[in-house]
């Protein structure tokens, strides 16, 4: 009986490590769980980018998400995808 007790406090221990330090090797390799971007800017914020990031949808996110990032302040910014001025950014990357 108590040989048993041992057993299965030791799996659930076990468990919780191997869940707890994979979740921690996910985040370390830089893997969101989630959707990155809540809000998306919407005015013409062209002059102030320095880069761009566009992330595919993905396991975590169902959105194309675009990420830019300010010259100035390097603050992260979401930009809408639907917006024209922002289709016209992404169209001038793929050109070059």
């Amino acid at each position: 009986m108590m040989s048993s007790r041992v057993f299965i406090t030791s799996l659930v221990v076990l468990l919780a490590f191997l869940s707890i330090s994979e979740g921690m090797s996910l985040r370390s390799l830089g893997v969101e769980q989630h959707c990155r971007c809540i809000q998306k800017e919407t005015k013409p914020i062209g002059r102030l980018i320095g880069k761009v990031e566009l992330i595919a949808p993905n396991s975590h996110c169902e959105e194309a998400e675009i990420i830019a990032t300010l010259k100035k302040t390097g603050q992260e910014v979401c930009l809408d995808p639907e917006a024209k001025w922002v289709k016209k950014v992404i169209q001038n990357i793929m050109s070059k």
